[in-house]
C-alpha cells in the first residue's frame, strides 16, 4: 500500500464491527431513520493524520451503505467521526474512496 492509498479490502473483523456500531448513531442521525440490521461485511484503512475506516455495512437484506469514519491520533483524538456515507449500495459495489 502507497502513504495515503487505501488497503487491500479485508473481511470484517469484530473491531470493525465495533467501529461500524459506534457511528450507528451519526449515521442515523443524518440519513433520519433507524436500522435493525447493521452488519459490518468488508473494509479498507487509510493512514491520513489518522486513520479512515471504509466499511461496507449490510442493512438489509439486499440493501448495503458504506461508511467513511475516521479515527484521529492522540492526543488529538475526539473518538470515531463519520466523516461520509453512501447509500443505495448492493452487495456487489465495489468499496472505493469517497
Amino acid at each position: 500500500m502507497m502513504p495515503g492509498g487505501l488497503s487491500d479490502t479485508k473481511p470484517a473483523t469484530p473491531e470493525v464491527q465495533r467501529i461500524a456500531d459506534e457511528v450507528l448513531p451519526q449515521f442515523e442521525s443524518r440519513v433520519n431513520r433507524t436500522y435493525r440490521m447493521f452488519l459490518a461485511i468488508i473494509y479498507r484503512t487509510q493512514v491520513v493524520a489518522g486513520i479512515n475506516y471504509f466499511i461496507k455495512v449490510q442493512v438489509s437484506e439486499d440493501s448495503y451503505v458504506h461508511l467513511r469514519v475516521f479515527n484521529g491520533l492522540p492526543p488529538e483524538n475526539q473518538g470515531l467521526r463519520l466523516d461520509g456515507y453512501q447509500t443505495g449500495k448492493t452487495r456487489d459495489d465495489p468499496l472505493t474512496y469517497f
